[in-house]
């Protein structure tokens, strides 16, 4: 066994050696699921530090996006989404500059599955270019031009790979990096799949045998080696980049019933959590001449992260533990630093030194992120509630806060000083 000060020794220095991400897209967009590079911080800054009574102003709404539970993407001044209607599933482009109004709507196909009776898709579509990628929650993976909708290819991850459906659907936002467009089919014969992202050929799988759960892939450098993580229904394994071999696998923080929560990777390290009782666990996957080793460092009952998903900001870790106690751990010990129910079972989004909260059931919290103790900035409620949990993450872009609440979308200024 490792001596308890050797570990914390190492880890401090694979701390150190941090890769920093880098991305086409201009800082004050949002072109995939949890910002630029998926982590969930927004790099503006000139935010609003205090909300006034009632919140941030509300600039506009629309109610023509459709049913579901996808996010928002922004590039520039068009916003796309997902959403059913009419007995299909849509990709919509709405025009920022014009109060939403709606560019085009491209149908994926016909609805191809209930959602285990939360219809809808879940898929935040990912930008990238002149093209944009989005996954249907039957299995239906989509390239379409940005300008106008148009389908420039089509995969089914069920037909063409051999995937099933899970139970809630597919739930996942691809990863487009590079030349590849990364997505988790589940099942033997692809776990995972890259595929050529100007016609969706398949260029590698990864057949590990995992059901696919509703967690998105991340792209990390662990031991100079490019690696894709994803959280199956099975755990957290990382494969190659270049051809999809298996590395390593990391299955504590999965539990039997739903993966949702997209890991968080800092250095060689990758924290994941996950509800219903399990909780979250910090691994340091160390490079061995025998392969990848993953290590756990520490695991907490205090992160049991259901959906709203985990920031790392700085050395510490923020997200809501079940049944709704939203948590500040230190990243490096797990220690627990902070709790409080205030702002409910909530997703969360970082933004110039402040967690934007947005609970399943409607109110939305402004928090400072600081390891020093919860502290309340503002909370309103969210107006035009549906019945139904709100469960998109909230989404930044260009000084706008957006909001999605099924058919609903609201943006609201959240600048600190407002533009002539």
């Amino acid at each position: 066994m490792i001596k308890r000060r050797a570990t914390v020794a190492a880890l401090l220095a694979s701390l150190l050696a941090i890769a920093i991400p880098s991305g086409p897209a201009a800082a004050d967009d949002w072109p995939a699921w949890r910002g630029p590079n998926r982590d969930g911080i927004c790099q503006e800054t000139g935010l609003l530090k205090v909300w006034p009574r009632g919140g941030p102003p509300l600039v506009w709404k629309t109610a023509s996006i459709g049913e579901g539970f996808s996010g928002p993407a922004v590039v520039g001044d068009v916003l796309y989404t997902m959403g059913n209607g009419n007995g299909k599933e849509w990709v919509v482009a709405l025009d920022l500059k014009q109060g939403g109004r709606q560019i085009w709507a491209s149908a994926t196909g016909p609805i191809g599955h209930d959602g285990g009776g939360y219809p809808g898709p879940r898929c935040t579509p990912s930008l990238d270019g002149k093209r944009l990628y989005a996954l249907g929650i039957g299995g239906e993976l989509v390239c379409m031009n940005t300008a106008d909708g148009q389908i420039v290819w089509h995969r089914n991850l069920v037909g063409d790979f051999g995937g099933s459906v899970p139970e809630w659907g597919y739930s996942e936002s691809v990863l487009v990096d590079g030349p590849w467009v990364i997505c988790t089919p589940g099942g033997r014969r692809a776990t995972i799949a890259a595929l050529d992202k100007t016609d969706g050929r398949p260029v590698w799988t990864s057949p590990i045998g995992d059901p696919a759960a509703y967690s998105s892939v991340i792209s990390v450098s662990i031991g100079r080696v490019k690696q894709y993580v994803a959280f199956t229904a099975k755990g957290v394994v990382g494969v190659a980049a270049d051809d999809g071999t298996p590395l390593w696998r990391y299955g504590r923080p999965a539990n039997r019933t739903a993966v949702i929560p997209t890991p968080v990777w800092w250095g060689q390290t990758v924290f994941a959590a996950s509800g219903y009782g399990t909780g979250g666990g910090l691994v340091w996957v160390r490079a061995t001449p025998q392969g990848f080793l993953p290590q756990e460092l520490y695991f907490t009952k205090d992160m049991q992260n259901h959906h709203g998903g985990v920031i790392r900001v700085g050395g510490y870790l923020y997200g809501c533990s079940n049944p709704g106690i939203l948590t500040c751990l230190d990243y490096k010990t797990g220690r627990t630093l902070w709790q409080d129910r205030g702002p409910g079972k909530c997703s969360l989004l970082y933004a110039d030194g402040l967690l934007y909260c947005r609970s399943e059931k409607g109110p939305i919290s402004l928090v400072e992120a600081t390891p020093e103790g919860f502290r309340l900035k503002g909370r309103f409620d969210q107006p035009d509630r549906s019945n139904k949990n709100a469960w998109p993450h909230p989404v930044i872009a260009d000084g706008m806060m957006y909001l999605r609440d099924q058919n609903v979308l609201l943006c609201y200024d959240v600048r600190a000083r407002r533009r002539r």
